[in-house]
């Protein structure tokens, strides 16, 4: 079943935030973290180490919902010869998590961030999530950055990962992007992300994948009243996703090669 993404555009009523609130008590959803967890993240930030491989000369841009400072992904994309050259940085939280510890402990019970109309229940501490491992603009940051080449068709080559230090060049949202690209006046790597990613959707469509674009259903308060709204995904949030998928596929390469991990796939189709 696909999933429906639900968001509140204005301030939750308080009948309803009272009934989210007992839905989160009785699923079990953490609530804030605690002082030591807090405190171990603020050390961490501050005894921060920072990779020796320097790649801030790469211009990276993020891509997110309108808002957004848990930046944990950031991308660039140049031609290579006939073919492309991804870089995909993905943030190194795991830098700032001393194994075995309180914070280390706290991650392993939340496992994700939880999404819910009324809040966002985060796996790190924001500290960490929107501050120092968040992959923010003119700022340097610890990444794993994902270095992928791709054909002409928009099949890998080759990849490899290593840790480096990066420094994005600009937020974007989804909004601004497809108005940049539909308007004509998009830079390079914007250009080469919907130009990639509609190879890779083509890849996707010739292997028999199916990527459903579910629309956000979005509440807003008008004049005492609840409406609900619905917001269609944007190509460019496709063409990112696809950029994501790649890198999924890349490091799954990996661990196939390697021997070592667990992946999880979906069972072939059955005939009905």
């Amino acid at each position: 079943m696909p999933t429906r993404y639900v968001a509140f555009l204005d301030q939750v009523p308080a009948p309803l935030r009272q009934g989210l609130a007992q839905l989160r008590e009785s699923l079990g959803v953490p609530d804030e973290f605690d002082e030591e967890v807090l405190a171990e993240a603020d050390a961490a930030v501050a005894d921060a180490r920072l990779p020796d491989r320097d790649l801030t000369e790469v211009p990276f841009v993020t891509i997110d919902p309108e808002g957004s400072m848990d930046l944990d992904q950031a991308l660039h994309i140049s031609r290579d010869g006939d073919g492309y050259l991804l870089r995909y940085a993905i943030a190194d939280v795991a830098a700032f998590v001393t194994p075995g510890g309180a914070l280390d402990a706290e991650c392993h019970q939340r496992v994700e961030t939880l999404y819910a109309p009324s809040r966002r229940t985060p796996l790190h501490p924001e500290a960490l999530s929107e501050g120092a491992a968040s992959l923010l603009p003119d700022v340097v940051r610890p990444a794993l950055v994902w270095e992928i080449r791709l054909d002409a068709a928009g099949a890998p080559t080759a990849s490899s990962v290593a840790r480096a230090r990066v420094r994005s060049r600009r937020r974007y949202s989804y909004d601004e992007v497809q108005r940049l690209l539909d308007a004509g006046g998009a830079e390079d790597v914007l250009v080469l992300l919907a130009e990639v990613g509609r190879l890779r959707e083509a890849a996707e469509r010739e292997r028999g994948g199916v990527s459903l674009g579910v629309p956000e259903q979005e509440v807003r308060v008008e004049g005492g009243t609840w409406t609900l709204h619905f917001r269609t995904t944007l190509p460019c949030e496709g063409w990112n996703a696809q950029i994501s998928l790649l890198t999924g596929m890349a490091a799954a390469r990996l661990m196939l090669d390697a021997g070592i991990g667990i992946l999880r796939t979906l069972p072939p189709a059955e005939d009905h």
